[in-house]
């Protein structure tokens, strides 16, 4: 059980980092895209299989998020991977990091993407 803790703590600080890689503009840009999704995907309240779904529920976090981190690890430069990790290192002791931005940025997408689903269902039932 501590060694989940423990993978847990190391995976909270490299979502962070790479949230930090995402905002820093010598990464290229399509890193940065992959991992503002990557980091979005990981905040968001809103999963693309609700929790209360057994086992699949839990399973796309425990998939989507470590390999999307994965897959934005490696294409950040390493010099820039270990700034951002120890800035993030830094944030996480001093505190919980917080970014109302980015939660406003969340919030608005999964409500855009909430009513273009309902304009489209009625399309669909108007038929």
């Amino acid at each position: 059980m501590q060694s989940l803790k423990q993978v847990a703590r190391r995976l909270k600080k490299e979502t962070y980092a790479v949230y930090l890689a995402s905002i820093d503009q010598r990464v290229p840009w399509y890193a940065r895209l992959l991992a503002a999704l990557t980091v979005a995907y990981a905040f968001s309240p809103i999963d693309l299989i609700p929790d209360f779904i057994p086992i699949l529920g839990y399973l796309d976090d425990l998939i989507i998020v470590p390999v999307g981190i994965w897959l934005v690890l490696k294409m950040i430069p390493p010099q820039v991977l270990a700034e951002c990790r120890q800035k993030a290192a830094a944030q996480i002791q001093r505190g919980k990091p917080i970014n109302r931005a980015a939660a406003a940025v969340i919030i608005a997408i999964w409500i855009g993407l909430g009513i273009l689903t309902a304009l489209w269902l009625k399309q669909i039932f108007k038929r």
